[in-house]
């Protein structure tokens, strides 16, 4: 526990880490106040290209924890990072939220319908079969394929709804062509996380709540991984992976009790 206290810096999921729906979790304020009067730097990660930082900043004000937009970093952000890397001033057919649409739009990608560099895709709720065809259509032409995420379903307080790899299967079976997935569990993800905090592997801890998104990116990137209880893994469920996270914690409060 001593090594996780002594860390430069945190790259932290949200959702089963940091608060489950609208419900922050159990001694997660105590750990943030603990990461600034440490002077540690830290950013929140999220897979969900839904919220802009500054939406995830109010969200969480609303829940009673003050945490200024430039400490979040989503994988919108990621998407529009690695598509400007990819083809700077690149166009792109957008079926997404508004804020995956403004991240690729502030790293110089606009959209275009007609004849785009790429189709990307995010978690959104005005998903229908005029989009889905118009997907078709482009990338049947030679528009490239892009995942925000590849999570399959996400949790909500009405229960599994379908994330953005299920909104991309059809379109991957319509044209035979296979997506490029930019979030967790890509170490692409993490490790622009960790150039947006501007430190080494090393001096970072990954905490997150999933083997299978969050335990493996944090693995193939290098970075020590601690895996909380309080998401969608039980204890029990570990040995049904063939790696392990090198921390296993009930909840991010067992750091800050270590810290006392």
């Amino acid at each position: 526990m001593n090594a996780i206290l002594e860390k430069k810096g945190f790259i932290c999921d949200m959702d089963g880490v940091i608060y489950h729906g609208s419900r922050i979790l159990d001694g997660v304020k105590d750990f943030v106040n603990w990461m600034i009067e440490r002077d540690k730097k830290f950013v929140f990660l999220t897979n969900s290209p839904e919220r802009t930082p500054h939406e995830l900043s109010m969200k969480l004000q609303r829940m009673g924890l003050s945490v200024s937009a430039d400490h979040f970093y989503t994988s919108a952000m990621a998407t529009a990072e690695f598509l400007s890397s990819q083809t700077p001033g690149c166009t792109a057919y957008v079926i997404g939220e508004a804020a995956l649409s403004k991240a690729l739009y502030d790293k110089g990608i606009y959209m275009n319908d007609v004849n785009p560099e790429y189709v990307v895709i995010g978690e959104t709720r005005t998903y229908n079969f005029e989009k889905l065809e118009k997907a078709i259509e482009l990338v049947n032409k030679g528009a490239k394929l892009i995942g925000a995420n590849p999570d399959t379903v996400g949790v909500t307080e009405k229960g599994v709804m379908p994330a953005t790899g299920s909104l991309i299967a059809p379109i991957e079976i319509a044209t035979g062509k296979k997506a490029y997935f930019v979030g967790k569990p890509n170490p692409l993800m993490l490790r622009h996380g960790l150039r947006f905090l501007d430190c080494h592997s090393a001096d970072i801890a990954f905490i997150g709540d999933r083997m299978d998104t969050d335990i493996i990116a944090g693995i193939e990137s290098n970075v020590d991984t601690v895996l909380v209880l309080t998401g969608v893994t039980a204890r029990e469920d570990i040995d049904n992976f063939p790696y392990r996270p090198k921390y296993v914690l009930d909840s991010v409060k067992d750091i800050v009790a270590a810290a006392k």
